[in-house]
């Protein structure tokens, strides 16, 4: 074989082996920042993920809320109208968490079937839901409530 193209073929084959492992830890890295979206129908069926880090929303059952007396520990219940998750999460909910409202919390299903949430998102506004939430509870055959208006 030619010097010549001998080098040409190795210089091809180096750049695409840096190409091949750059598209490898992309995807590592991509695959590692995915949180997939589970209902609570979805998470009591058993399709979600045990251990991966999942988004899992829903409505705030009313009378849910139970926060712990000495420390940050909090314990709610999230509903879809068909089943119902328990979410716990250590921190200072966010100034618009409301019982009866929607809320996404990022975190992991331990195998008791707990939502361990490290972050809880609620609403924007009165009016905000967000899609995920508002999609499942369409699916579910619930309207998505309406807020109560004030004044």
């Amino acid at each position: 074989m030619n010097p010549l193209r001998r080098k040409r073929l190795l210089i091809i084959l180096a750049i695409l082996a840096g190409v091949g492992i750059a598209v490898t830890l992309a995807l590592s890295a991509l695959q590692q920042n995915i949180n997939l979206f589970y209902t609570p129908t979805q998470i009591a069926n058993g399709e979600a993920p045990v251990d991966t880090r999942i988004r899992a929303g829903g409505m705030v059952e009313k009378g849910s809320l139970k926060r712990s007396g000495d420390s940050l520990d909090v314990t709610f219940v999230v509903t879809d109208f068909n089943k119902a998750v328990t979410i716990t999460y250590r921190g200072i909910l966010p100034d618009l968490f409301r019982e009866g409202q929607g809320i996404v919390a990022l975190g992991k299903l331990n195998a008791e079937g707990v939502v361990v949430a490290d972050e809880v998102l609620a609403k924007h506004d009165e009016k905000y839901m967000p899609p995920e939430v508002t999609k499942a509870l369409k699916d579910s055959g619930q309207p998505a409530p309406t807020p109560a208006k004030e004044g």
